[in-house]
């Protein structure tokens, strides 16, 4: 029998790895009230998802532990505004929710317990766009690109349907019935946005729960543009080993994109399934090493104890193994369509 766990210890699970939560003491009071809360995580569908992905979908796994009930909506009008061509829009939501299932069964997620939301089935809806015209009429467009600056592509000349993204992303909190938004700190200002104008049109402001974002392999910021910065779900051994053999990773650094994978995703799914991370090694470098934890690894690696080819080989075994669970055939069949050269929008 499962041991139910307190409210200190639901908080805990759900704060893990996270960055931020805004704020502690309503999450906190949302938890002695209810037994299953009901967290949305939402993503855009624009570029392919990366394994990056699997940091986010590991907390929504958290989530589910503390008892809440997670829904994951696909924004394909979000993808639409954000230059995202309309004629593939149906397509790119079927890719998305194919690839982040998958996803979900490598990290041993129970399914029955997420229930995937299309945009567009209530963002269309009379009272949806009724809503949107009313915060639309409270703010300015310096309010909607200000909240928008982190996440949707501006330009020198914004499109109009980029300063509509933060009205619409705050109304998501309210038309899926959510107690809690979770999302990466890139999303903060858009979060806010919503704390702030959701009470202007008499709607409850909610909990915002932040993960740090993962930065990419070569660079600061992981990019779906940059082949480079990220590692795709239908990347084989060769092409996964030779993107971390040519990743950022300077010795004694921690900060980088590898050593960041691997303390919010890897290390985790080792942690919850009770085993412990393997650096491979000749015997005349030390040999093999076993770490419990990612503070182990750092403090080896600012000491410079582990060499950077080291715990990239550990690494990228580690991804391939990951991954090796993914069905790429289906999704490479869903990709063709959804990322097929087009014209126009």
């Amino acid at each position: 029998m499962v041991k139910e766990l307190s409210v200190d210890e639901r908080f805990e699970l759900i704060k893990r790895n996270t960055q931020e939560i805004i704020k502690e003491s309503e999450l906190k009071e949302l938890l002695k009230k209810k037994k299953n809360p009901v967290v949305y995580w939402g993503t855009e569908v624009t570029g392919k998802p990366s394994i990056a992905y699997l940091f986010p979908l590991l907390k929504l796994s958290d989530f589910i532990k503390a008892g809440f009930k997670v829904k994951v909506l696909l924004a394909d009008l979000h993808g639409a505004l954000d230059r995202t061509p309309w004629t593939v829009l149906e397509k790119r939501y079927d890719y998305y929710k194919e690839s982040i299932t998958q996803m979900f069964k490598v990290l041993g997620t129970d399914l029955k317990k997420i229930e995937f939301v299309k945009g567009s089935e209530f963002q269309l809806k009379p009272e949806y766009c009724f809503d949107i015209l009313r915060l639309a009429s409270m703010n300015s467009i310096r309010d909607c690109k200000k909240a928008g600056s982190e996440v949707v592509k501006f330009g020198d000349n914004p499109h109009l349907g980029g300063l509509i993204y933060p009205i619409m992303q705050a109304l998501d909190e309210q038309y899926l019935g959510v107690d809690v938004q979770f999302g990466g700190m890139d999303q903060r200002k858009i979060l806010m946005f919503a704390r702030e104008n959701l009470p202007k049109i008499h709607y409850d402001a909610r909990v915002e729960v932040m993960n740090p974002m993962i930065p990419g392999l070569v660079g600061k910021k992981m990019s779906s543009s940059d082949e480079k910065s990220k590692i795709d779900l239908l990347d084989g051994e060769k092409a996964i080993k030779d993107k971390i053999n040519k990743a950022d990773c300077v010795e004694g650094n921690p900060d980088n994109g590898v050593m960041c994978f691997l303390r919010y995703v890897i290390i985790v799914v080792k942690e919850d399934g009770g085993e412990k991370f393997v650096v491979e090694r000749d015997e005349k470098y030390g040999g093999n090493v076993e770490y419990k934890n990612y503070g182990e690894v750092e403090k080896d690696f600012i000491a410079k104890k582990l060499h950077p080819q080291d715990l990239k080989n550990a690494v990228a075994k580690e991804i391939v193994k990951l991954l090796g669970k993914v069905d790429g055939e289906k999704l490479k069949k869903l990709g063709e369509k959804a990322y097929c050269l087009l014209e126009g929008f």
